[in-house]
């Protein structure tokens, strides 16, 4: 067996997969209190999980912020470090089966790359994301628990939040729904429950992201923009982005192994490599 392991190395969760024969294999999320741990923590587990012996492990890529601190090779295996923004897109182009997209990599902020055949660009990004959601959480509910936040949110109305088109207007305007959105925050009712509010942070957040993706692709004629991180896995992703699909006729798109898709393009950047040298 030849596997080739791609690791997104976080601050202090590590995502790892491996890639044998094309197929991902057995992706793996672990939280530890720093990289280091996170990091040997993640890949002890896979090989374990998985019936990996080391010599069947043909090369380790590590990617990600926490990828800095790791400084000599994992359990002495052949490791190299990918860009994060190449792995980004590689992961996505294999997920999402595109050749044309952006990749809006939804982390404590959002990053923006843009993939056309086999260019590979940075374009830029929003201090919008997870980090958002759990600073104003702290602030507001007094929590920075996703978990927690996003429950909340299932029982909160947004409209006692956000001004909708249905408050300014007695007629739905050009192009824009009486649901849609005219302020966020606009309508917040000193009377909100801790669910409303919770709605709202996450609302702004992923509409936010949204917004500012569409507005990237506007001197492009790319229209599907594929959403991978943590962020990916809130429920609201579900209705936030079908209702900008409907608005802009532009297509979100959240493939199976969202989260993963950083350490998936990680290991791809080798397998690729490797097949331009052969």
């Amino acid at each position: 067996m030849s596997i080739v392991i791609g690791i997104d190395v976080g601050i202090s969760t590590t995502k790892i997969v491996g890639i044998h024969d094309g197929t991902v294999i057995s992706p793996l999320r672990i939280k530890a209190t720093d990289p280091i741990t996170s990091l040997y923590g993640a890949f002890g587990k896979f090989l374990y999980d998985n019936k990996i012996e080391l010599g069947d492990v043909e090369k380790v890529m590590l990617t990600g912020v926490g990828a800095a601190y790791i400084n000599k090779p994992v359990y002495g295996l052949p490791t190299e470090k990918a860009e994060e923004f190449t792995a980004d897109g590689l992961g996505a182009m294999y997920e999402s089966r595109l050749k044309d997209m952006i990749v809006v990599s939804m982390g404590t902020g959002t990053s923006l790359v843009k993939c056309e055949g086999d260019s590979i660009s940075h374009i830029g990004g929003i201090g919008i994301g997870g980090g958002t959601l759990q600073g104003l959480s702290r602030l507001m509910l007094k929590t920075d628990d996703i978990n927690i936040v996003s429950e909340l949110a299932t029982h909160g109305d947004i409209s006692n939040i956000n001004l909708l088109i249905r408050d300014i207007s007695a007629h739905p305007l050009q192009g824009l729904p009486m649901e849609a959105t005219a302020s966020l925050f606009g309508n917040a009712k000193t009377n909100a429950t801790r669910e409303d509010i919770a709605i709202g942070i996450i609302c702004m957040v992923l509409q936010g992201i949204g917004s500012a993706t569409i507005l990237s692709s506007l001197n492009s004629k790319i229209r599907d923009f594929v959403l991978i991180g943590n962020l990916t896995l809130l429920p609201q992703c579900k209705y936030v982005f079908p209702m900008m699909e409907k608005l802009y006729d532009v297509h979100f798109i959240i493939p199976k192994h969202s989260e993963f898709c950083t350490a998936i393009g990680a290991a791809l950047c080798y397998l690729k490599e490797k097949e331009r040298k052969e």
